[in-house]
Formats: C-alpha cells, sequence, structure tokens
C-alpha cells in the first residue's frame, strides 16, 4: 500500500511503544531486522502495531500469547506467500512472447485484491465453525485440553517409491493423498490438523468417528483400482493440549508411536480406544504383545478392524 517513508522508529513512535516491541513483533512474523534509519515502513506497518497493541490492551493478547500469535501468522503466511508468488510467476512465464515482469504486476494487481478478501473469507468461516464447536461443549473452554481421538495416517513405503518419481509425478502423487484424506476426515466429523509430507494428523470428538476415518482411509489405499496410496494409521485417545491450531500431548505423541509400529493397511490403536469401543460389535480386536518404542517401553497396542 504505497512506497515505504517511515523508520522503524517512526512507527513505533507512532503507535507509541518502545522500538524494541515493535522489532519483536516484525521479527516474529518471518521479516529480517531493519536499522533504526532504514526506511522501509509503511503507514500500513502502523496500523498493523496498533491492532496489536489494541488486542493487548483489550486482554486477548498477553505477551507471551501475543509472540506465539504473531510467529503462527507469520509462518502460515509466508508459505501461502511463497506459493502464490510460485504460481503467479509459473503462469507470468508461460507466455513465450510476453514480458514476464509486465505479466507479473498485471497478475499481481488482478490476483492479490482477490486473494486477499478469499483469505479473510475462509478465515471468518472457520472461525464460525471453531465458535459452533466451543459453544457445543465439543472442545475445552476455561482450559486449553480436551478429550480428542488422535490419528496419524502415513503412507506405507513413501521414501522407496517418491525416489522413482519425477517432481510433478511426486506433487501430483501427494496432493491426491492430502485432498482425498481431507474429504474423508471432514465428511466424517473429524477435523485436519496438519499435513507432515507423507503423513495426515487428524482428530475427531469421538472414537468412533476416528476408527470410522482411518478405516476408510485403510480400505481406499488397499483397493487397487483406486489411486489413493497404500496407509497405514495410529489412533489415541485420551486428553489432548490444543495450542493455536495444533494438539499436544502423550496422546498425540502414543497416536505417533502406534503409526510407526502398525504394518501396512493395518490400524493400531491404545488402551483409550480400545476401552471406549470395545463393546462395538462391528468392531474386531486383537490384542498385541507390548512393544518398546521411544518415550514408552510397555506400549500396548490394539489392532482395530471392522468385522464385515
Amino acid at each position: 500500500g504505497g512506497r515505504p517513508g517511515l523508520t522503524r522508529v517512526e512507527v513505533a513512535a507512532a503507535v507509541g511503544v518502545p522500538v524494541e516491541v515493535a522489532q519483536e513483533l516484525w521479527r516474529l512474523l518471518g521479516f529480517p531486522a531493519t536499522a533504526d534509519d532504514d526506511v522501509a515502513f509503511t503507514e500500513a506497518d502502523v496500523e498493523a502495531l496498533q491492532l496489536a497493541v489494541d488486542l493487548t490492551g483489550l486482554g486477548i493478547l498477553d505477551d507471551d500469547s501475543r509472540s506465539a500469535l504473531v510467529r503462527t501468522w507469520g509462518r502460515s503466511f509466508a508459505r501461502l506467500a511463497e506459493w502464490q508468488t510460485t504460481l503467479m510467476a509459473r503462469v507470468a512465464a508461460a507466455d513465450p512472447d510476453g514480458d514476464p515482469t509486465a505479466q507479473m504486476a498485471m497478475l499481481t494487481g488482478e490476483v492479490v485484491p482477490r486473494v486477499e478478501r478469499l483469505q479473510s473469507y475462509v478465515w471468518r468461516r472457520h472461525l464460525a465453525g471453531a465458535a459452533g464447536r466451543l459453544l457445543a461443549g465439543a472442545e475445552a473452554t476455561a482450559s486449553d485440553t480436551t478429550p480428542l481421538a488422535v490419528a496419524f495416517v502415513d503412507i506405507v513405503g513413501f521414501t522407496s517409491r517418491s525416489r522413482s518419481m519425477a517432481d510433478e509425478e511426486l506433487v501430483r502423487w501427494i496432493e491426491t493423498f492430502e485432498s482425498r484424506s481431507t474429504e474423508v476426515v471432514l465428511d466424517h466429523g473429524g477435523r485436519v490438523i496438519k499435513n507432515i509430507g507423507d503423513e495426515v494428523l487428524l482428530v475427531a470428538d469421538t472414537p468412533a468417528d476416528a476408527a470410522r476415518i482411518v478405516h476408510l482411509l485403510v480400505s481406499m489405499g488397499a483397493d487397487d483400482e483406486d489411486p489413493f496410496p497404500a496407509v497405514r494409521a495410529g489412533v489415541a485417545y485420551g486428553d489432548v493440549v490444543t495450542r493455536l491450531g495444533d494438539v499436544l500431548g502423550p496422546t498425540v505423541n502414543i497416536a505417533a508411536r502406534l503409526t510407526s509400529l502398525a504394518r501396512p493397511g493395518t490400524v493400531l490403536v491404545d488402551d483409550g480406544m480400545h476401552e471406549a469401543l470395545e463393546d462395538d460389535p462391528e468392531l474386531a480386536w486383537r490384542r498385541l504383545p507390548r512393544a518398546s518404542v521411544k518415550g514408552y517401553s510397555r506400549l500396548q497396542a490394539w489392532a482395530l478392524r471392522p468385522r464385515s
């Protein structure tokens, strides 16, 4: 929004905060440091700093949560910006007779306002969904801890197979995995926390929903006619710490360890899942020998599958 005309000292002075606070927020957003006399800022930077100060004054953010939130914003939008810029650059370079620089400038003017409005729309819809879950009691209110079923679903043989793939083929393969798994998770009452390369981390409010989701994903991977890759899964149920859209705690760690123990095309669950679902007549169980994994010397695992 205009050419830079302010230094960081002037931005901080305009809002009435120490320059060290402004500098720290700038760094948490992921931007390189500037000197006191560098003219690198605009009125938009003043407004952004003022908004952060306002949220702190309203009691929404304390010093610790403000830093965590700003850091998360920086990482998330840095990834989005890299992807969006790469996409526009690819389009700009597609015309062999055109000027890529002029094309990029034109695309930026046309695309950025639309992307900005779409990002605001998506954020507001997710905000409404998160608020609805909170009011319905599906997630913690006063506490950051809530009982959830946590699952990791991991592509089988990813490393060996990816070596033989061209870059575009690998991207399509991963995109198929991410889009299809997200579709199944959302359609059956779960939420995707994040994709980690060849793995998806998801949560569900009930063990039954989590079991249904992972069994669908495993059955898709076992179908030779389905392009969805072969997968394995580990699921645990218990108290989970939710923080900035991520999940933490022993339940998450156990789900990850169970996934590493699972054989291709199988689902392993912990005692919490077994206790919650052991009376379900549609499910079959097999108790496995206790295993020694990182952080757990005698982890009890159960193989779970539908009776049908």
